[in-house]
């Protein structure tokens, strides 16, 4: 049955392919992104671009208003739009913490807060989060990026008992290494920190480990990480988490079964 779906965060990476696959799925897709220019293409895959800013209100509001006016219901909503502010707790800037919370959890929250109204008068809907990875481990220069997915992860469990006695479904997804522009945001960030910090060879290990030609080439390619995209939107009985890319599975279970501290020792020395 053919459903109608709002993907967030969709101009590229995780977003645009998932995007193009339900579409070609047969399910009414609107694509919403702040570089809505990088949409224009999606249109012919018979994809509705949205012009929206998770962090903006009104955007929120008005994407919500457009797709009811259009469509009567939402019956998916695909929050991906986010990014990972990496680098030394003590030199990151608050303003650019405070904001990593407001792209990462604020804003998915306001979206799904002006959805949840018209999934409950359906009587069914779909919330479907990208968490990370990084939801349930952790990594060195990581802590803003971490303390959002640990904190979405938490968000989205609650949110599931909530909503389940109106037919609202939740999900998570935790994706690893997928090979998208988010690595080289990454790095890109990181390398704005100053050359005299007292964390500057481990950023210079991270970062150089994150643009190593090998790790990027044993990422999981984009497509197959869209099909766990897809699934975890439409299936019937979807699971509460769904697991995807590369290095995700043996760091969340090396910290789940062999604990913190053969974790850090096996995992996080590795990376500086």
């Amino acid at each position: 049955m053919s459903k109608v779906i709002l993907i967030t965060g969709a101009s590229a990476g995780l977003g645009r392919e998932a995007a193009i696959l339900l579409a070609k799925q047969g399910h009414t897709v609107y694509a919403g992104a702040r570089r809505v220019d990088r949409l224009a293409e999606l249109a012919d895959h018979g994809i509705a671009a949205v012009e929206m800013d998770v962090t903006k209100s009104g955007d929120n509001e008005r994407a919500v208003d457009r797709i009811i006016d259009a469509e009567g219901r939402i019956d998916v909503l695909i929050n991906n739009a986010g990014f990972g502010l990496y680098g030394p707790v003590e030199d990151t800037p608050i303003d650019d913490a405070r904001y990593q919370f407001e792209v990462n959890i604020f804003g998915l929250a306001h979206l799904t807060q002006l959805v949840l109204p018209h999934m409950r008068a359906q009587g069914s809907g779909r919330i479907v989060n990208i968490s990370s990875m990084v939801g349930k481990v952790f990594t060195p220069m990581g802590a803003w990026y971490v303390a959002t997915k640990h904190a979405l992860e938490g968000w989205s469990d609650c949110l599931r008992l909530e909503a389940a006695p109106f037919g609202i479904q939740v999900v998570l997804i935790q994706p690893g290494a997928i090979h998208t522009e988010f690595g080289d945001v990454m790095v890109a960030l990181m390398e704005k920190f100053p050359g005299d910090s007292p964390y500057h060879s481990q950023i210079e290990s991270l970062s150089s480990l994150m643009a190593d030609p090998g790790a990027v080439e044993h990422r999981t390619h984009v497509t197959a990480a869209a099909k766990v995209y897809a699934k975890a939107a439409t299936t019937r009985r979807p699971r509460r988490r769904y697991i995807t890319g590369a290095l995700a599975r043996p760091w969340m279970y090396t910290r789940k079964w062999f604990g913190d501290a053969v974790y850090e020792f096996t995992v996080c020395r590795r990376l500086l």
